[in-house]
């Protein structure tokens, strides 16, 4: 099983009216963030099933997917890195041996080392706590990889960021979330603040009294999108509250 029969399968899902559509939404046009991005025009769910259909690809075979010119290609990749992380933390639950340790850290060698491939939100999204994550929990002394993509002036390396800590919320630690959402608080970028109002929002599903101290402490001053993000789920006289806060905001 090779690269190359993966992509053979994508082929037969190609839609030209999808592939022009996805161009539109991710912003492929000239000075937008996805510039240049080619797409095949296939469904997330045909996706996902391809992927299902080549889950035993080796990982040479995967990388060479993260590398490919297609989104659809690169997300098949990426879906596939993620659920071979995926296996080996299960496995590590049960028995955390070095060689384990090991694989993991291969895994992640190829994502990093790939890391310009991944240069979309939904790529990022699929796959930052999913691969990142997991190793990041077991070798906590990598958590200054985050702070260093968290200072990049690449949005995606600055998204994927924030989207790792979401392994760590999952798990009820929250630190290293908040310490990325405050180097991020101020950030430029739209995505950046969709991202970070949406971690701040699942940590208050877990504890609303973490999450309300980090607004209490940047609601006036944070951009409008994230702190719409973050409060979504807040009753409507806490959001008011938050939203009057916020009117000090200048973006």
């Amino acid at each position: 099983m090779t690269s190359f029969s993966v992509i053979s399968d994508l082929k037969k899902y190609t839609n030209p009216t999808k592939a022009h559509n996805s161009a539109w939404f991710f912003k492929t046009q000239p000075g937008g963030y996805g510039e240049g991005d080619l797409f095949l025009g296939l469904t997330n769910p045909q996706v996902h099933e391809i992927a299902r259909l080549h889950k035993t690809l080796p990982l040479t075979e995967i990388e060479r997917l993260i590398q490919n010119k297609y989104h659809e290609v690169r997300f098949t990749g990426l879906i596939l890195l993620s659920q071979n992380m995926k296996k080996i933390e299960s496995t590590m639950k049960k028995n955390d041996t070095k060689e384990l340790r090991e694989v993991m850290t291969e895994l992640v060698n190829v994502y990093v080392r790939n890391i310009q491939h991944i240069n979309n939100w939904d790529l990022v999204d699929c796959s930052a706590h999913k691969v990142l994550g997991p190793f990041i929990w077991y070798f906590p002394k990598e958590q200054k990889r985050l702070d260093t993509l968290a200072a990049s002036q690449n949005i995606w390396k600055r998204r994927i960021a924030i989207l790792t800590t979401f392994y760590f919320i999952g798990r009820g630690e929250f630190d290293l979330s908040l310490r990325i959402a405050q180097t991020l608080v101020y950030d430029q970028h739209d995505l950046i603040h969709k991202a970070v109002g949406w971690m701040l929002r699942e940590i208050g599903k877990r504890s609303i009294t973490v999450e309300t101290a980090f607004l209490d402490e940047f609601a006036s001053s944070m951009p409008r999108t994230m702190l719409r993000y973050a409060i979504e789920k807040f009753p409507e006289p806490e959001r008011k509250r938050y939203l009057e806060k916020g009117k000090k905001v200048v973006k």
